[in-house]
């Protein structure tokens, strides 16, 4: 099988380093369109539109799934591409939740969403958990993480400036969901602030839903992987040679 996956930027390769772990498909084509990276400060009209082109861009190969590796395009357009798409069609929030639900067995628990200003203004993941029972959540836009995480920025000054801006005063969790496909680059430093949390990865979280929900096998051959983007390719390739291969 071959899928096809996309983000605004890099943030979707946890996603396929996840995919390329389990093994589940024989090709992953993915596209980061980085000429327009962030989606999550962007309306939810040009989140649809380009979410739309992205459609256009995989039908030029012959993909079995697409796997929008993107919150803000999960929690705005995933209908619209289902509506189009010659191919079946993921999105990282229902996964991400169904993930949170398998390990909170305490409707009580404390939850904190970290994501971007489009996809919490959503309220996608807050309903989804209301719908399961869980409460006690608080939703909390990061966007600043995304141009660190495409900057390289995985560690250091400037990213402990940004975590202390943000979580400054915030309670520790008892479980953080990473609502964009950029933070589990990060996961380690939000780990140092919040180290008794259980953090749930978008990446995980496709791949068991992935299985369950699509039946798909295990690949029998090593999955080959080819990279797009809509702007600078070299710093991609970049990006996926380090946290593809060498994390």
């Amino acid at each position: 099988m071959r899928a096809g996956v996309f983000d605004s930027g890099v943030g979707g390769l946890t996603v396929v380093k996840s995919l390329l772990e389990h093994s589940l498909f024989d090709e992953i084509i993915y596209f980061g369109d980085t000429a327009r990276v962030p989606y999550g400060i962007k309306d939810k009209n040009t989140i649809i539109r380009y979410s739309l082109e992205a459609v256009e861009f995989f039908k030029n190969f012959d993909i079995d799934i697409l796997i929008a590796a993107c919150n803000s395009v999960s929690a705005y357009a995933i209908d619209e591409l289902k509506a189009v798409a010659p191919f079946k069609v993921s999105g990282v929030i229902q996964p991400g939740v169904k993930a949170l639900t398998n390990k909170a067995k305490n409707l009580d628990a404390k939850i904190l969403i970290l994501g971007t200003k489009a996809t919490i203004n959503s309220q996608k993941y807050k309903r989804l958990l209301n719908s399961q029972g869980y409460y006690n959540i608080n939703s909390l836009a990061t966007s600043l993480f995304v141009p660190v995480v495409e900057e390289g920025l995985f560690e250091g000054d400037v990213l402990k400036s940004v975590m202390n801006h943000y979580f400054d005063g915030i309670d520790e969790p008892d479980f953080i969901i990473l609502g964009c496909t950029h933070f589990p680059l990060i996961k380690n430093e939000i780990s140092k602030f919040f180290p008794n949390a259980t953090l749930i990865h978008s990446g995980e979280a496709v791949v068991w839903f992935l299985k369950n929900s699509f039946n798909i096998p295990k690949s029998k051959s090593q999955t080959s992987l080819k990279l797009f983007a809509s702007e600078n390719p070299d710093k991609l390739k970049e990006v996926a040679k380090k946290w593809l291969y060498n994390s």
